[in-house]
């Protein structure tokens, strides 16, 4: 009898999400009630999964509805939800199951969802005008 390929491949952890997130722009490695997330421009992608409900060694990962109902049905061995979840798009993964190439693949789709509606920060150049600190516009007075 030969083992399941599942079984035997290594728990991942967030080194190796971390990693998934490699040359992606603007991510930064953040904790989130104790636990490791990476945010893009402030907003979270991915984090560990630390709601009770969720099991142990659990990735929550950020993707539009469609796409986690479309994962937990193809595969709800690796992919699953619990109450807390449901009305956030994102999905739970169990990283002891996923496989590493599609990990990769989760860290890239979590990472376009939130910078497509993120908008990005212009940068400034040395030529670009600066508002001192501390000063506001003055307020027209309406009529």
């Amino acid at each position: 009898m030969t083992p399941d390929p599942i079984s035997i491949m290594q728990s991942i952890d967030f080194k190796k999400v971390r990693a998934a997130a490699a040359g992606l722009a603007d991510v930064e490695e953040v904790t989130s009630w104790g636990a490791p997330a990476l945010k893009v421009r402030g907003k979270m992608f991915v984090c560990q999964a630390i709601n009770k409900e969720a099991e142990a060694n659990t990735l929550a990962v950020r993707m539009d509805f469609a796409q986690r109902d479309a994962l937990i049905e193809e595969a709800p061995d690796v992919y699953y939800l619990k109450d807390h979840y449901v009305d956030y798009p994102c999905v739970l993964v169990r990283l002891s199951r996923v496989h590493p190439d599609a990990l990769r693949d989760l860290v890239r789709t979590a990472y376009q969802f939130v910078t497509a509606s993120t908008p990005k920060r212009r940068a400034r150049t040395a030529n670009s005008p600066r508002r001192p600190m501390g000063r506001r516009r003055a307020a027209t007075k309406r009529t």
